[in-house]
């Protein structure tokens, strides 16, 4: 099992920038991968980005690409979301999560472990 513990939430004004951090604890951080996900009121958690064993393989959904960036390091135990050029539509509360079974990376249901989530607000 996997403790994820997310931090860096917050309000900001649109255009500006959040970085998010997730501190992991359990298995050893570079046996498995992980995601960021988000959901908004009234809305379904949807994929924002996922990132392999190490930081050469990610994956970003199309309505965070060239603005999110995900990225990890297995010495610190860390995984990290970039975020720049906020926009309001990205308020939401953002949830990182730990796979082991390497199934497909843009579903929730793939994801073994999660945190508990981080506000981020972007006003307008």
């Amino acid at each position: 099992q996997v403790q994820l513990v997310e931090s860096g939430g917050g309000l900001v004004q649109a255009g500006g920038s959040l970085r998010l951090s997730c501190a992991a604890s359990g298995r050893t951080f570079g046996s498995y991968a992980m995601g960021w996900f988000r959901q908004a009121p009234g809305k379904e958690r949807e994929f924002v980005a996922a990132i392999g064993l190490s930081s050469g393989v990610t994956s970003h959904a199309d309505s965070v690409k060239g603005r999110f960036t995900i990225s990890r390091d297995n010495a610190r135990n860390t995984l990290y979301l970039q975020m720049d050029s906020l926009k309001p539509e990205d308020t939401a509360v953002y949830y990182c999560a730990a796979t082991f079974t390497m199934g497909p990376m843009t579903f929730p249901s793939s994801y073994d472990s999660w945190g508990q989530g981080t506000q981020v607000t972007v006003s307008s």
